[in-house]
């Protein structure tokens, strides 16, 4: 069994490619991208790596899945990986927008799409080697303000379910799930029909989608 596959080859696959083989010497990684250019240049790392698209090899492959996986491509991985194992497991399933009741009940909302909301306690740049404290945070040495996972799990909103996946420290600024919690969200989301908000979060950071299903 793998220790980790890292979705993504780009600027934070590769970060976390170095800071987990840095931290868990001689443990099994493999860096998934459809890039081959983006791969060579993991080539001097102690790691594996395999071509094609992160999303496709994890659906592909999760029956045999690593103790840890890291998104680390521009998508919301676990969503979409658990929009896959729906359809996939015969359940009509369809993306919808996270409503607008939601962006007030999270700290500095952002939405690239209507579909889509971000979540953060940060309104500034966070150094990209955070340690995740819990309980000053790395940039301001203030209090933290709460864990952004709890406060997702919390959203209120008639005829929707929240399900949070928590994403936890792999190393400085890397972040991770298990794919027990991966299952663990599906099975949520399958004890009954309905309209439910996927959230992935650490302690500051996270993202939300919406989907229903008959």
């Amino acid at each position: 069994m793998d220790f980790v596959w890292i979705l993504g080859a780009g600027h934070f696959g590769a970060l976390a490619a170095k800071r987990i083989s840095k931290r868990n010497v001689g443990k099994s990684i493999l860096v998934v991208d459809e890039d081959p250019e983006k791969l060579k240049e993991l080539q001097e790392l102690p790691v594996k790596t395999h071509e094609e698209d992160a999303l496709s090899f994890l659906v592909d492959n999760f029956s045999d899945p690593p103790e840890w996986i890291v998104p680390a491509v521009p998508i919301h991985v676990a969503f979409e990986w658990l929009m896959e194992e729906l359809k996939k497991n015969g359940i009509s399933v369809e993306r919808i927008d996270v409503p607008g009741e939601v962006d007030d009940q999270v700290p500095n909302p952002y939405r690239m799409t209507q579909r889509t909301l971000y979540a953060s306690f940060a309104d500034f740049v966070c150094p990209d080697n955070c340690s995740e404290p819990e309980e000053i945070c790395t940039k301001t040495k203030e209090p933290r303000k709460g864990n952004l996972f709890e406060v997702l799990a919390k959203i209120e909103v008639p005829g929707y379910q929240p399900v949070v996946l928590r994403s936890h420290q792999l190393a400085p600024g890397v972040g991770g799930y298990t794919p027990e919690a991966m299952r663990k969200v599906y099975d949520q989301v399958t004890a009954k029909p309905g309209k439910y908000f996927v959230a992935t979060s650490c302690r500051c950071h996270g993202v939300i989608d919406a989907l229903k299903w008959e």
